[in-house]
């Protein structure tokens, strides 16, 4: 089988995605790594077997980032080896594409022309900010089943309760879930892997609340779960599940970067050889929602009820 040729974007402030999705992919020199300017990469790549844990039957040939300097270091770091100085130049030249940063607001602008070419992209989370940028990014996308977006977390399986855990238990009656940094950029490292575990369905009522830079959901499902979601702002800390149930609570802390990628890039990779998305609208319709919740201005922070439930499908943004 032909490996997928896929091309690599970046680089947003704080996330080192095509220093280490590269390399999950490529392997990597350790050399130029050590290098990396997020030491946590060369740790844990360092903590595994290359080329027997790296990814098969795909290829990082092409990276673009701001600057040509940053792309060279990129490509030395994760063997990749074309450097593009003009994204127009790199649609004709893959199969498909990672579009790792995490500032949504630049995600359509940066992904657009490869969508309207057709090509399957991997959108880092989050995908929008807004229900109403997701549905602007699906209206640029030819086919629905061209966007990939999650947080890797929804594949770490340190975060899943395990069968043993759900009987301690009892009945689930709350889950918090905390992480460091801001809510617009790593809130989604929570929520996606609650809603895809537990799929609680549509939120009833919601009181959002803000101290300093931290930002708090607190959120109703109509299931009966409630759930806490807290951005503490600080710059380190755990991404961190607490599951409170009738007799006990768990805590489930995440640790391993390389698998959640290293499954995330899988399920993507697969979906591009069988021209489909692991992650479809409503799932991540559900995730921006929340998100958006979070993301309200001072004004709007007071509690509220009825939230939109997401519909089905994006088939009314394709027909604009």
């Amino acid at each position: 089988m032909t490996p997928l040729r896929l091309g690599i974007l970046g680089l947003s402030e704080g996330n080192g995605h095509p220093y280490s999705w590269s390399a999950i992919i490529n392997g990597y020199d350790s050399e130029a790594m050590a290098d990396c300017p997020f030491p946590a990469i060369p740790a844990y790549l360092a903590e595994r077997s290359f080329p027997e844990d790296q990814l098969t039957g795909a290829q990082v040939t092409h990276v673009w980032t701001q600057t040509p300097e940053l792309s060279a270091h990129i490509a030395r770091a994760a063997r990749i080896p074309h450097v593009v100085t003009e994204l127009s130049g790199m649609v004709s030249d893959i199969d498909a594409l990672l579009l790792a940063r995490d500032d949504a607001e630049h995600h359509r602008q940066l992904g657009g022309s490869f969508l309207r070419a057709g090509q399957h992209v991997y959108i880092d989370k989050p995908p929008a900010l807004s229900v109403a940028e997701l549905d602007e990014l699906y209206a640029v996308a030819a086919r629905p089943e061209q966007i990939f977006s999650c947080s890797a977390l929804r594949f770490a399986e340190e975060l899943r309760l395990t069968d043993s855990e759900r009987a301690r238990l009892g009945p689930l009656r709350r889950i918090v879930g905390t992480t460091p940094k801001s809510w617009e950029r790593y809130a989604a490292h929570v929520l996606d892997p609650v809603i895809t575990f537990l799929q609680p369905g549509p939120v009833q009522d919601f009181e959002l609340l803000t101290e300093g830079g931290a930002v708090r959901l607190q959120v109703s499902w109509a299931s009966g779960l409630r759930g806490e979601f807290e951005a503490t702002g600080r710059p380190d800390g755990d991404i961190a599940l607490l599951y409170v149930g009738e007799q006990v609570s768990i805590r489930k802390v995440f640790v391993d970067s390389f698998s959640a990628f290293r499954s995330a890039l899988r399920h993507f990779i697969t979906g591009v050889r069988e021209d489909r998305s692991a992650i479809d609208y409503r799932h991540l319709r559900e995730l921006v929602s929340l998100l958006e919740l979070g993301s309200r201005t001072p004004d709007a922070r007071a509690r509220r009820s009825a939230v939109e439930r997401p519909s089905d499908s994006p088939g009314s943004i394709h027909s604009r």
